[in-house]
């Protein structure tokens, strides 16, 4: 059996090492239009803030590993088309086109950063930040003595990760979000006012409730002007999210309501021999039980690995996720999982929530900081859909619990009198998520 895989990041990696793992022998393409694969995004901003010594430790695998396993791989290389009915990739690189057959295709074409439709949005240093050679650019621009005024557009996790890696380059950052403070599709506002006052306090300018109308300048943008104010500027980047890219098939097969391709729980599309992994396509929410889009490189890899044992013949159903996520800005750290009070209310669930906040450690440990909690729960059935956490110690670990207890859907009853040790070192006799759900409604 021949599979094609269009697009060779961590959701078509982790299709292609399954199916190359058979002892069945089974002939796998990989087509990518970048020059490189396997690149870890998330370690962008660690190293254009100099937090990384290089950018080469951000790579898990290259071409050549891949063709020892027994894969065709063309980097460099765009898919024109694809003629679903007879089974053709047509394909163009440099210097010629090909043509590809297959037996079973897989979508793994990712998403595409949302381009603010502004005036000047095509001027020079306005940048988005998404691919390895993003990442290039803009690290080479920085090291321009003339580039000081640095504007992030969009305070999500990119934005905001950028904006601490811009002030540790020694620039003048502006960071803008039309909501009313950072991260507010992740945490609610009493986690959220906290990243608020790390990035102020580290020099970073707020400029919450301002949006993008123009960019200004001759050839390289020189200001942004919002709804509020103008600003000078020598560097924009657009963080202002994505969206899936779905231009090879949005034509032929079915989508969701922002164009990601529906899939079934096998990740397969609403044509049998074409699968969709990573952020083109849907994924179903533990919280909300349903289809939704959360692009997500943890979601990416589970969801190739679904696809790749489907097309082998090893039959195996993704669970679910719950969008489980975290940030480190610094020194806080912030963690969550399902929905937010927020999030919860735009999809009309009627929720409660409970909050808490104490040292993590006894105060007679030397080393302690406070961790604040909060666990959302659904108000008729009380079965967990949320969490939050924030410390300035490492509290990540926990969340993968409310993530477990998400899936299952326990309640936060369940979780009152929970089998939580004590340890000194570690934590205290009552501990913050007992602590939390005891007070529970």
């Amino acid at each position: 059996m021949k599979t094609v895989i269009i697009g060779a990041n961590h959701a078509g990696i982790a299709a292609a090492n399954v199916l190359l793992s058979q002892e069945t022998g089974h002939e796998v393409v990989m087509i990518d239009k970048n020059s490189t694969l396997s690149y870890l995004g998330c370690g962008t901003a660690l190293w254009v803030g100099r937090q990384i010594d290089s950018y080469e430790e951000l790579f898990y695998t290259n071409k050549e590993e891949f063709e020892k396993k027994g894969a065709q791989i063309s980097l460099e290389t765009e898919v024109e088309m694809i003629d679903f009915c007879n089974k053709k990739v047509y394909c163009k690189n440099q210097t010629e086109t090909s043509c590809e057959t297959y037996d079973k295709l897989i979508l793994a074409t990712g998403s595409r950063p949302i381009s603010p439709n502004v005036p000047g949005k095509d001027l020079k240093n306005i940048h988005f930040l998404k691919s390895f050679q993003d990442g290039k650019t803009i690290d080479s621009i920085l090291d321009c003595t003339d580039v000081q005024n640095v504007a992030v557009v969009g305070a999500g996790y990119i934005g905001v990760e950028i904006a601490e890696a811009m002030q540790r380059r020694g620039k003048n950052v502006h960071l803008f979000d039309g909501e009313s403070g950072a991260l507010s599709s992740y945490y609610d506002p009493e986690f959220s006012t906290k990243m608020d006052q790390t990035l102020a306090d580290h020099g970073i300018k707020l400029h919450f409730g301002e949006i993008a109308t123009a960019y200004k300048g001759r050839e390289t943008v020189e200001a942004i002007v919002t709804n509020k104010q103008e600003y000078p500027v020598d560097l924009v980047i657009n963080a202002i999210g994505f969206l899936p890219n779905n231009t090879l098939g949005k034509n032929h097969l079915e989508t969701f309501k922002n164009g990601a391709y529906f899939v079934d729980a096998t990740q397969q599309t609403s044509d049998p021999d074409v699968y969709a992994v990573g952020d083109c396509a849907t994924i179903y929410s533990n919280a909300l039980q349903k289809e939704t889009y959360i692009a997500l490189a943890t979601n990416a890899v589970r969801s190739g690995i679904v696809a790749g044992h489907n097309i082998a013949g090893i039959h195996l159903n993704a669970i679910g996720v719950q969008g489980s996520n975290g940030i480190s800005i610094f020194g806080l750290h912030m963690v969550s999982t399902g929905l937010t009070v927020k999030a919860a209310g735009k999809f009309d669930m009627d929720v409660l929530y409970t909050d808490y906040e104490d040292y993590q450690k006894p105060t007679f440990m030397k080393e302690n900081e406070k961790v604040q909690i909060r666990i959302v729960y659904e108000k008729a059935t009380r079965r967990i859909v949320g969490a939050q956490l924030s410390s300035k110690m490492d509290v990540s670990m926990a969340i993968h619990m409310f993530s477990l207890a998400i899936q299952k859907q326990a309640t936060i009853d369940e979780l009152k009198l929970l089998d939580i040790f004590f340890l000194p070192h570690f934590n205290q006799p009552y501990n913050y998520i007992t602590m939390a759900a005891l007070a529970a409604e």
